[in-house]
């Protein structure tokens, strides 16, 4: 016989930290320079004027500024257009 308990479901104890991805700034909103715009996988938003594109595709203002969406060419782009 058998003298050990059944050891279920303990190896299903791990999990893994959220990546909080999605939009931190919409539009309109200001922001300054080094400021995420948005996390995202892949590139479903693309770098426009005044913002730069990290490794994992995290958008990030260059500048200080007011952040604008606009599409061209069936492109979603985000801009941050400097305040005068």
């Amino acid at each position: 016989m058998a003298h050990k308990k059944g050891q279920g479901s303990s190896r299903n104890g791990r999990d893994s930290n959220s990546q909080r991805r999605g939009m931190k700034r919409y539009g309109s909103e200001k922001v300054i320079s080094g400021n995420i715009i948005v996390r995202q996988v892949g590139s479903t938003f693309h770098a426009g004027l005044n913002v730069g594109t990290g490794k994992d595709y995290t958008l990030f203002a260059t500048c200080e500024g007011v952040v604008t969406f606009r599409t061209s060419r069936g492109r979603k782009f985000i801009d941050v257009l400097p305040q005068a």
